[in-house]
């Protein structure tokens, strides 16, 4: 019924916005929670400025643009619910920080740019336990929670999605009646020699389907078997569609030439290829879809009922300790950060390839150029050992008088594989004393077996992350260890020769980290 009376639009209007305004409790909680944003943003600013590199320049991650979006999207559906509740300041909020800043300095320490991102973002989040409270907080799980996708990670998974599809596109190309032969990551066919390289792994379309999949399963679904359900399908359906993709290629390429299938999956490969994908997972979970459309985001009265929500308010602290403890446990966790990053073990002037027994120095001749990195070490070393069977070996050696950023021994591109070179990966190769074993491929004609070595104070592992793990503890401790990277690599013609070398070498040299040590000079 409408009211003819003047003016009754205009008081509804007005009753309408007083109701949506911020109240004094609210508005001066937002400001203290700006303030402390602003301030993480400003003294972890080089771990935010690097976020956004990687969003804005690589293809993975940049869907990550959208996340911001994505949350603020998510807390704007919650307002209404949320400004039922009395924001407050939360001593275990305090603990959330304190351990979002830990994980920060474990990544500052070994320099390891996830832990130090994931440590950023969720500094972010547990700003808004500690200055708004628990009751707020649980009515914004969801969207702090999402927050974690703003971290660039995914890289890690590569190499495991080369060797899947891999196996999925040999699987598909053998039902299709063509003759193929698979060796790693490397398909060879009639038409000619296939890649499934790193940009085909399909990685970057299975994150972002991941964060999709997390968004959806929350929007729409109100059953939990029906949100593992979608992240099953926004797992496995990204990994099979991809493989599917890659076969599309090759079986292109035995109708129409190797560089009309080429062409052809350029167009098809990127974000169109992955649209079809999202929509073919959206048309099949669409009919059970069971979150009502005008049911509210969050359940305030079911968070009012939550017995142990009460017991966690007894913990409240005022404004001004809250704000105290924010600035003790960034302050702590920078100083901290700082005292370790000065730490250097001492290196000596120079370090020299050690004489062999029954194997004698010869001059570095590979038939395609192969230097591993190390950025940031103090000193490397590279040369070729031949015994008399004629086996030959390329050794490595690199040592660094501490481990952070830049420096980083088994960073992202760093060690036997080289990007942007003639190399590839293919496989993963048998290691022995716990090394780390790969082959190479160059120019897809040339193999080259390499097997990793770190040593870390007691250490010897080729694990990238007990590499990581024992620098951790040194820093925190204030030991001064230094790290060596050693690589043993030899050219595989004919197959097997390369490891049958890389044994022989490494029984002759005795233990392999006392010969480590002695190169290094530090024992």
């Amino acid at each position: 019924m409408q009211s003819d009376l003047p003016g009754a639009d205009t008081g509804v209007a007005l009753a309408s916005r007083r109701q949506q305004a911020l109240t004094p409790a609210w508005r001066a909680a937002l400001l203290r929670l700006a303030g402390g944003w602003l301030a993480l943003f400003v003294v972890f600013l080089p771990d935010w400025a690097t976020m956004a590199r990687q969003w804005w320049d690589i293809s993975t991650y940049n869907h990550i643009l959208l996340v911001p979006l994505i949350v603020g999207w998510l807390v704007w559906q919650r307002w209404p619910q949320l400004r039922q509740l009395a924001p407050a300041a939360w001593w275990l909020g305090l603990v959330l920080l304190g351990g979002a800043c830990f994980l920060w300095l474990l990544g500052a320490m070994s320099g390891l740019d996830l832990a130090r991102q994931a440590g950023a973002v969720a500094m972010l989040g547990s700003c808004v336990p500690l200055l708004l409270g628990v009751r707020v907080s649980t009515a914004l799980l969801f969207p702090l929670c999402y927050l974690a996708f703003l971290v660039p990670v995914g890289e890690e998974l590569v190499k495991v999605l080369q060797t899947i599809t891999a196996d999925i596109t040999i699987a598909l190309t053998h039902l299709s009646g063509i003759e193929a032969v698979i060796d790693g990551v490397f398909i060879d066919t009639p038409a000619g020699l296939f890649e499934v390289a790193e940009a085909c792994s399909g990685v970057k379309f299975l994150i972002a389907m991941i964060a999709f999949g997390t968004l959806a399963a929350n929007v729409c679904f109100m059953r939990w078997s029906r949100r593992v359900a979608m992240l099953v399908a926004c797992v496995v359906v990204p990994i099979l569609a991809n493989g599917i993709r890659a076969w599309g290629t090759i079986y292109a390429a035995q109708i129409f030439g190797i560089e009309a299938a080429a062409g052809i999956d350029h167009i098809i490969y990127g974000w169109f290829f992955f649209a079809i994908v999202l929509a073919l997972v959206i048309a099949s979970a669409w009919r059970f879809f069971d979150r009502p459309l005008d049911g509210p985001a969050v359940d305030i009265a079911a968070i009012g009922r939550m017995a142990w929500i009460d017991r966690a308010e007894r913990f409240s602290i005022s404004h001004r300790a809250a704000l105290a403890g924010f600035v003790l446990v960034l302050g702590t966790g920078q100083c901290w950060a700082y005292a370790a990053d000065t730490i250097e073990a001492p290196m000596p002037n120079r370090i020299d390839l050690p004489a062999v027994p029954g194997w004698t120095r010869v001059d570095y001749a590979p038939t395609i150029a192969w230097a591993p990195r190390a950025e940031g070490a103090d000193h490397r070393l590279l040369g070729r050992y031949r015994d008399r069977h004629g086996h030959e070996v390329d050794v490595f050696v690199a040592l660094y008088a501490s481990q952070g950023e830049g420096r980083e021994a088994g960073g992202f591109g760093q060690g036997a594989l080289i990007p942007n070179s003639p190399w590839s990966w293919q496989s993963t190769a048998p290691a022995f004393d716990g090394g780390k074993g790969e082959r190479l491929l160059g120019n897809g004609r040339v193999e080259r077996v390499a097997m990793t070595w770190y040593r870390q104070g007691g250490l010897l592992s080729g694990s990238n992350a007990r590499l990581k793990l024992a620098v951790i503890a040194d820093h925190l401790l204030f030991r001064a260890e230094p790290t060596t990277m050693l690589i043993l690599s030899a050219e595989d013609a004919p197959r097997g020769v390369a490891q049958a070398s890389i044994a022989a070498f490494r029984q002759s040299t005795g233990p392999i980290e006392g010969w480590m040590d002695g190169i290094a000079q530090v024992r």
